[in-house]
């Protein structure tokens, strides 16, 4: 009986001794939910546990200590898992920090704190990032800008910009819904808020949540921003202290001559843009390429870079995928003219034949700020009042993955920034 005892107690042994990690493949083949893996990361990290994530090692892979819970919930959310030996393990690790292979695994440590700007009105489905993060089932808070305004952005390690227009035009949707009860009812909420604020007009309170927003990066907050919040945003900035609208937006005129008067040494990501003087047009600036291009959309796609795993570890971790090729999708602010994105700023995704930049990435200050150009990766040319796209049928989206590549990078180990 004794030889009994001891043959089930070396099995049991051996069995967790030959099952120590868990692969979360996030390669074309190996993972059927890649959204929700991310989901499963962060789900870890919230209780404290270090992740490892494998750049360009099966399409971005993440290897977790091996535990009952972990693969419990892997099997609730449907997200594809291996268990791996300490010495499949060990010979996968060896295989990435070889120096002939562009691989590299990072440290997660902690889960970010993520924030949201957003009018409280809005649904989750009004924006592709809410979307994503609530079908992933990663935790955020709403803040707006009485929040930002608070300093309460002081409490959160990263922070999305909802689809907002800073400069205080509105969206531009004067012309085709200056009469529909919605639009209505913002312009006289935005003003109200505004009012509560201390300000006079709205472009004047945006000016200054923009200028926080700002601080909050420079002094090391990670930033992400798609649609017309990229812009928008950058011009907010540039004009700080012009009057840029015309009087049905905040009730006098433009002040004369603005554009000579922007300062591009301002913004975070664009230069030398024009900006769109007719309020009837549905457009900002020159930055947009909307109006400009002329993609059909059976062949709008855009490539990702390849970056050094070991050498750019920022931009390489933004760009995981299981594919380099990522489907197009428009937005008020589809994608950005390339000839006005800063030097210094990484152009990371773009369809080069038609001079456009899609998904970009820069330093300002101790922080970090990511664009991307669109609204919705998965509703080619969402609309007003257009139905939202369910996840649940988009579960591999690579234009998704990028925006929780983002989510997740404010948790990788901090190695010494160059300057």
């Amino acid at each position: 009986m004794n030889k009994i005892i001891l043959l089930v107690f070396v099995l049991c042994f051996s069995m967790q001794a030959s099952a120590s990690y868990i692969l979360i493949p996030m390669d074309a083949e190996g993972q059927k939910e890649h959204l929700k893996a991310y989901g499963i990361t962060y789900w870890t990290l919230e209780r404290q546990v270090k992740v490892q994530w494998l750049l360009n090692y099966r399409g971005g892979s993440f290897l977790l200590p091996d535990a009952e819970d972990i693969r419990k919930e892997c099997q609730i959310r449907g997200v594809s898992f291996e268990v791996l030996s300490d010495a499949k393990t060990a010979q996968i690790l060896a295989e990435i920090s070889s120096p002939s292979q562009n691989m590299e695994a990072v440290s997660l440590e902690k889960a970010p704190r993520i924030a949201v700007y957003s009018p409280k009105g809005n649904q989750p489905w009004d924006d592709a990032v809410t979307m994503v993060l609530t079908y992933a089932e990663i935790p955020y808070d709403i803040v707006y800008d009485e929040e930002v305004m608070e300093d309460q952005l002081l409490l959160y390690d990263w922070l999305h910009l909802h689809h907002e227009d800073f400069t205080g035009q509105y969206g531009k949707f004067y012309r085709a819904y200056r009469f529909a009860p919605w639009y209505i009812e913002e312009k006289k909420n935005a003003e109200a808020l505004a009012s509560k604020m201390g300000y006079a007009k709205v472009s004047e309170a945006k000016r200054d949540v923009a200028l926080k927003i700002r601080d909050y990066v420079i002094g090391g907050g990670f930033m992400f921003a798609m649609c017309s919040a990229t812009d928008s945003f950058d011009i907010a900035l540039a004009a700080e202290g012009v009057d840029i609208c015309e009087p049905m937006f905040d009730g006098d005129p433009s002040e004369p001559g603005y554009q000579s008067k922007i300062d591009y040494s301002r913004t975070f990501a664009f230069k030398n843009f024009i900006l769109e003087r007719n309020p009837m047009e549905y457009e900002f600036s020159s930055i947009d390429m909307t109006t400009k291009r002329r993609i059909p959309k059976e062949t709008d796609y855009f490539s990702l870079m390849d970056y050094s795993a070991k050498w750019d570890p920022i931009p390489c971790m933004l760009v995981q995928n299981h594919t380099a090729l990522v489907k197009g999708f428009m937005g008020q602010t589809t994608s950005y003219d390339r000839d006005q994105v800063k030097s210094n700023v990484l152009v990371m995704g773009e369809n080069k034949s038609n001079g456009e930049a899609r998904y970009i990435h820069g330093i300002k200050g101790k922080g970090f700020f990511t664009f991307y150009g669109g609204h919705d990766p998965e509703d080619y040319q969402h609309r007003v009042g257009d139905a939202k796209t369910e996840l649940a049928l988009h579960p591999t989206s690579p234009g998704y993955r990028l925006i929780l590549n983002n989510v997740l990078f404010p948790a990788a180990k901090k190695k010494k920034q160059k300057t």
